[in-house]
C-alpha cells in the first residue's frame, strides 16, 4: 500500500500547540512519513475532503474560544450546509491544549472531534486533553497518547522495511541553510525590509507600520507595585483602520546585551551578513527575516531568545552536543521520565533558552549555525487593547500597559519581554519607532444609537472601555456604564479625571471598587451585585449589552455569579432560568468577553 502525507494543522496562540505540531512533524520524519504542518488558517480547508491523514492540535483560549490562526477555519468547519459525508475517507487524530483550572476546559478540541466524526471522519484514538495544570504540563498527556497514535498510523502505512525508523539521536536535517557573504551589502537589507513609503496595503504581520512612540508615562503611584504605562503612537498616514474592542499587535526586540551574549556563547559574529535558504522545495523563508541579513538582526529582532525553552529545544541540543556530559544532561531533560527534573530546572523558574545555552557552553559553542532557525522559536508579536478612538483622536493610538517583572528562584528578575522593552523606549531622548498593526478584538459594540452598554474592567481591562467610551461620547451616545476596580484611588485609578469630567457632562456613570481602602475587600462583582436593580433594569428592559475585560483567572466567574444571583433576586429566575438566560445574552453577543492570563 503507498504510503500517505501526513498533514498535521494546527491552531495556537501562544506557541505551544505549533510546538507540538512540529514535533509531529519530525516524529513523522523519522517513520520516513512525508509530513506538512501548517497553521489552520494558512491551509485551503476545501482540499480537506482530499487528506487521507490529518491531525489537528488546537490550544483553548480566553472563555473556550479558538485561536486567531484557526477562527476562519472554525467558522468555516461549522457550516450548517456541510455533508455528512464530507470526510468520509479521512482518519484524524485531535490533540488539544487547555487548562482545567477553566470552566471551558478544552473546548476547541473536544468541539472539534465530534464535528469531524459528524461529517465522516474516522477518529484513531480519542482526543487528547493535554493540561497546564498538570505538575508535569500537557506533556503527561501528550506523550502516551502520541506513542498510541504512532502504533496506530504504523499499523495503517508501516515504515519500508529498507529504510528503517530514524533514531531519536540522530538530528534531522535543518530546515534552512545560512550562507554567509564575504563583505557587507551596500544597502542594509534590515533598512530596506522595513522601508514603508508605499506599503502595498493596510499594515500587518510582513509589512508593519514603523509607529512614532511620542508618549512613554508611568500611570501607576510611586509606591504602588506594579510599573503601568500609557503609551501613545503617531499614526498619521498609516493606513491603520480601527474600532473600540480591537488590538494592535506589537513586534518587540531582544535587550542588546542579551544580543551580545548569546552571540558570545555561540561564537557568532553579529555583523556578518547571510543569506537564508531552505532545504525543501516549496518551504518559503521567514517573511519577517530581510534577505541578505546580519546575525545582529536575526538574533535581536526575530529569534526568542528570552523565551522559555520547551522539551523539543532539549530534544535537539541533546542532538547536537558533542560533549558527554553535557548531553547526558540534555538526554535526560529530553525523556519522558526527566520531565519532572525538566520543570524544575525550567519551567519552574522560568530559565530562558539564554541562561540554558550558558549552562551548556560547550554544547552552545559547538551549535551549527543552520540549526539556529530549527533550535529557537520567533519572537512572538504581542497583543494589546486599543485604548482610544479613531473617531475622537485621529491620528493617535494609545495604550494600557502592565511591565512584567516577578522573581523566581533565580538571581535575576523574570521580565516579559515585549512590555520591558516598551517600558525602556523613552521618546524624550530621540525619534522611537514601534513595528505594530492592528486586527478586529473579540468585542464588538452595537450600532444602535439609544442601546446602554454596561462595561466592567478592572485594571489594566479597563483599557478597551476608554477607546469605547471616547467612540461613543463623540457619537453623542450617554448609556454608557462603567465599572472600574483597583487596588488604591491614589495609586492606580487609570483616567481618573476624564471619567469624572465625561461624568460631569452626563455622558458616563463610573461605579469604582477600591480593593484595599477597606477592611473587607471589595472587587467589581460585588458592585453589581449591590447595584442588581439597575444592572436587572438596563439588561432586561432597555436591551443593554454587558462587556467584560481583564484577568482571565478568577474574575469571569465571579462577574457571571454575580450575574446569575441577580437574575434571580431580581427577575425571579430559578438557578437554572438565571443560567440559562447569561447563556442567552452570550449567543445574541450581548454578553462578551476579552480577558487574558
Amino acid at each position: 500500500m503507498p504510503r500517505p502525507g501526513l498533514l498535521v494543522l494546527f491552531g495556537s496562540q501562544t506557541g505551544t500547540a505549533q510546538d507540538v505540531s512540529e514535533r509531529l512533524g519530525r516524529e513523522a520524519r523519522r517513520r520516513r512519513l512525508d509530513c506538512r504542518v501548517q497553521a489552520l488558517d494558512s491551509y485551503s480547508v476545501v482540499n480537506l475532503i482530499n487528506e487521507p491523514l490529518v491531525i489537528f492540535v488546537c490550544a483553548t483560549t480566553g472563555q473556550g474560544d479558538p485561536p486567531d490562526n484557526m477562527k476562519n477555519f472554525w467558522r468555516f468547519i461549522f457550516r450548517k450546509h456541510l455533508s455528512p459525508t464530507s470526510l468520509c475517507q479521512m482518519d484524524f487524530a485531535v490533540l488539544g491544549l487547555g487548562d482545567s483550572s477553566y470552566a471551558k476546559f478544552n473546548f476547541v478540541a473536544k468541539k472539534l472531534h465530534r464535528r469531524l466524526l459528524q461529517l465522516g471522519g474516522s477518529a484513531l484514538l480519542p482526543a487528547c486533553l493535554g493540561d497546564d495544570q498538570h505538575e508535569l504540563g500537557p506533556d503527561a498527556a501528550i506523550d502516551p497518547w502520541l506513542q498510541d497514535l504512532w502504533e496506530k498510523v504504523l499499523g495503517l502505512y508501516p515504515v519500508p522495511p529498507d529504510l528503517g525508523v530514524i533514531p531519536p539521536g540522530v538530528p534531522l536535517p535543518s530546515r534552512f541553510t545560512l550562507h554567509f557573504l564575504l563583505g557587507t551589502p551596500r544597502m542594509r537589507s534590515e533598512e530596506q525590509h522595513v522601508a514603508h513609503a508605499d506599503p502595498p496595503g493596510p499594515p500587518s504581520e510582513q509589512q508593519p507600520f514603523l509607529a512614532p512612540m511620542v508618549i512613554n508615562q508611568r500611570v501607576t503611584g510611586p509606591s504602588h507595585f506594579q510599573d503601568v504605562r500609557l503609551i501613545e503612537f503617531d499614526i498619521t498616514g498609516s493606513g491603520l483602520s480601527f474600532a473600540p474592542g480591537d488590538v494592535v499587535l506589537i513586534q518587540p526586540e531582544n535587550q542588546a546585551s542579551h544580543v551580545q551574549q548569546f552571540c558570545r556563547v555561540l561564537g557568532l559574529d553579529p555583523s556578518r551578513y547571510f543569506t537564508l535558504l531552505p532545504r525543501e522545495p516549496g518551504v518559503p523563508c521567514p517573511a519577517q527575516l530581510p534577505q541578505p541579513c546580519s546575525v545582529r538582526h536575526l538574533v535581536s529582532h526575530y529569534l526568542d531568545i528570552a523565551s522559555v525553552p520547551r522539551r523539543s529545544f532539549f530534544e535537539l541540543l541533546a542532538c547536537l552536543s558533542p560533549h558527554e556530559l553535557e548531553r547526558e544532561k540534555l538526554l535526560q531533560f529530553s525523556a519522558p521520565q526527566g520531565q519532572e527534573e525538566l520543570y524544575s530546572y525550567c519551567n519552574r523558574p522560568r530559565r530562558t533558552i539564554l541562561e540554558v545555552l550558558c549552562d551548556f557552553p560547550h554544547t552552545a559553542g559547538a551549535i551549527p549555525v543552520d540549526y539556529l532557525l530549527d533550535l529557537v522559536p520567533p519572537i512572538r508579536p504581542r497583543a494589546f487593547s486599543i485604548a482610544s478612538s479613531l473617531l475622537a483622536h485621529p491620528s493617535k493610538l494609545q495604550i494600557l500597559i502592565a511591565v512584567v517583572q516577578y522573581q523566581t528562584r533565580l538571581k535575576e528578575p523574570r521580565r516579559g519581554l515585549c512590555s520591558s522593552w516598551l517600558a525602556s523606549l523613552d521618546p524624550g531622548r530621540g525619534p522611537v519607532q514601534v513595528p505594530l498593526w492592528v486586527r478586529p478584538g473579540s468585542l464588538t459594540f452595537p450600532e444602535t444609537p439609544d442601546v446602554p452598554v454596561i462595561m466592567v474592567g478592572p485594571g489594566t481591562g479597563v483599557a478597551p472601555f476608554r477607546a469605547a467610551v471616547q467612540e461613543r461620547v463623540a457619537q453623542g451616545r450617554t448609556g454608557n456604564f462603567l465599572f472600574f476596580g483597583c487596588r488604591w484611588r491614589d495609586q492606580d485609578f487609570y483616567w481618573e479625571s476624564e471619567w469624572v469630567e465625561l461624568e460631569r457632562k452626563g455622558c458616563l456613570r463610573l461605579f469604582t471598587a477600591f480593593s484595599r481602602e477597606q477592611e473587607r475587600k471589595v472587587y467589581v462583582q460585588h458592585r453589581l451585585r449591590e447595584l442588581g436593580p439597575l444592572v436587572w433594569e438596563l439588561l432586561d428592559h432597555q436591551g443593554a449589552y454587558f462587556y467584560l475585560a481583564g484577568n482571565a483567572k478568577r474574575m469571569p466567574a465571579d462577574v457571571s455569579e454575580a450575574l446569575t444571583s441577580i437574575f434571580q433576586e431580581e427577575g425571579g429566575l430559578s438557578g437554572p432560568g438565571a443560567a440559562d438566560y447569561l447563556a442567552r445574552l452570550q449567543r445574541a453577543l450581548r454578553f462578551q468577553s476579552e480577558t487574558w492570563a
